[in-house]
């Protein structure tokens, strides 16, 4: 196991083995990866949970914590404690649709590349693209490029922009952050799309709109731990959703 270094402050997370027994199929709602939305995949051996006891915590503060495994067959052992986290205004669900301000339950896989209007802050595994003006992630459910990363001429206002993000001017939610696919591998357009734009970013102090928020040292010690080899996942939902802890 790989114990996660709070740098500069000394602190090395060696959390005890912690045996996950993942829960099955709840509600509806189109599965993350494969027919049970709660199954990880059999390559994933780096697992990101996010969670509460129910779909609406109070102020949207769920939980995360992150696992590590051997292999496919190998028990999942803790390599960080419970952190707070922010999710989407209207909590979790599991039928999401674009605009509704939730969280999508499931699970899914992480991004291989990271973004951020930061400089490069060093030890990621990932590929790092910076921000510039003109760097937008496309929302709009009937756009070609919906939930994409398009770049335009710094000053023009794209035909998508009423429903998008300027990434560029993000700078307290977007110092660095994941892509969680969400919406991916097909992207789902029209008026059933599940949404866009999920991501892992820095805490904002306030719900998001879907996306999952951490403290900035919490989330470079995420960001810096994933790594491609290990095909990371994330898994998001109830407590009862995500499985059993001992």
């Amino acid at each position: 196991m790989r114990a996660l270094r709070l740098q500069g402050a000394g602190i090395v997370v060696t959390a005890a083995a912690c045996v996950i027994a993942l829960g099955g199929p709840f509600g509806g709602g189109r599965a993350g990866l494969g027919g049970d939305r709660f199954s990880v995949p059999s390559d994933a051996t780096e697992l990101v949970v996010v969670s509460s006891p129910s779909y609406h915590p109070p102020g949207s503060i769920a939980t995360l914590q992150a696992y590590e495994r051997a292999g496919r067959h190998s028990p999942w052992r803790a390599v960080t404690p419970k952190w707070q986290a922010e999710i989407g205004v209207s909590g979790f669900y599991n039928v999401r649709r674009e605009g509704d301000g939730s969280t999508p339950t499931g699970t899914f896989r992480i991004g291989r590349r990271m973004y951020g209007n930061d400089p490069n802050p060093g030890g990621l595994h990932d590929a790092y693209t910076r921000l510039v003006c003109g760097d937008w992630w496309d929302e709009d459910p009937y756009s070609a490029h919906y939930n994409e990363l398009v770049h335009v001429p710094c000053g023009t206002t794209p035909s998508f922009a009423a429903w998008s993000e300027a990434l560029w001017t993000e700078t307290v939610a977007y110092p660095y952050f994941a892509v969680l696919e969400t919406n991916n591998n097909p992207i789902v357009r029209g008026a059933d799309a599940p949404g866009s734009g999920i991501f892992l970013h820095a805490w904002i102090g306030e719900p998001t709109e879907g996306c999952v928020a951490l403290p900035l040292p919490e989330l470079l010690l995420v960001l810096r731990w994933l790594r491609p080899s290990a095909h990371p996942v994330i898994e998001m939902g109830t407590t009862s959703e995500v499985g059993t802890r001992a």
